[in-house]
């Protein structure tokens, strides 16, 4: 199975920025994807933290989910809405949200950011729980490739990379990690979290990322890839849009937990 994993740098302007995924969702179908991922917030990089609130959606109605819908039926591709914010009963915080459409373009997953953003070095300073409602459950998905098997999809946002904890429990055959890092923390530590969750869990594992300097003057570390079950990078796009495929393959997957049976030896 083919799967693709988009980089963007998205702006200000959520119209412009769903032209721009639009177009990247159509390379990657061209390209034969049968899954792609856009990153986190592909849908607004906006001025300040706030403005993420001003986009939220309802879960299951908005432009931003209608066009994630009808993209997915439209190319016949199993869609990843990276992330966008969706409403909660706080008007003053929106959940991080990465949803799941099928080639019907049928919401058939939804993921909240359980893990929260918050770094400060003196120079740069974020912190997502100002605006965000964190998430509390970890979310699978199957797709059924047209390869004639079945591929258990585990579901992350971005800072879950550094929480190994919720990837052992997903139990899955491919891991997303949508994100946005910023390009200090992804410099020193994007490519070895990825593969390591990649190594821990003998799973492939596709991270679709910001990838350059945004409207709003942020500088994200980009590097979108596809890494192997053993750690090795099969596709990596660096920096500006992109869509980066890879093809994926259940008999890679059983050869390497065959080899190293080490999800079977976990004990704790």
């Amino acid at each position: 199975m083919k799967m693709a994993a988009i980089q963007m740098v998205s702006g200000t302007s959520v119209e412009r920025n769903l032209v721009q995924a639009g177009q990247q969702l159509q390379q990657a179908a061209d390209q034969g994807a049968e899954l792609a991922v856009l990153p986190e917030y592909f849908c607004l990089m906006g001025l300040q933290d706030t403005d993420k609130l001003k986009v939220q959606e309802q879960f299951g109605t908005g432009p931003i989910q209608d066009f994630l819908s009808q993209s997915a039926r439209k190319l016949g591709l199993w869609i990843v809405g990276g992330t966008l914010p969706l409403a909660t009963t706080e008007p003053a915080r929106a959940r991080n949200s990465s949803l799941v459409f099928n080639q019907d373009g049928l919401c058939v997953a939804r993921y909240d950011k359980i893990h929260l953003f918050r770094f400060d070095n003196g120079q740069e300073s974020y912190d997502e729980s100002c605006v965000l409602e964190r998430g509390a459950h970890p979310v699978t998905f199957d797709i059924a490739s047209s390869d004639g098997h079945t591929y258990r999809i585990g579901m992350s946002i971005c800072y879950d990379l550094r929480f190994p904890e919720l990837y052992r429990q997903l139990r899955a055959d491919i891991l997303l990690v949508p994100s946005a890092f910023t390009f200090t923390t992804g410099q020193a530590h994007w490519e070895i979290l990825l593969r390591a969750r990649a190594i821990e869990n003998l799973a492939f594992v596709l991270a679709s990322a910001q990838g350059g300097v945004h409207e709003n003057s942020r500088k994200t570390w980009g590097h979108s890839m596809i890494i192997g079950p053993w750690g090795q990078i099969l596709a990596e796009h660096a920096q500006g849009s992109g869509v980066v495929v890879a093809e994926v393959m259940k008999e890679t997957l059983q050869t390497a937990r065959s080899r190293l049976p080490a999800l079977n030896h976990a004990v704790l």
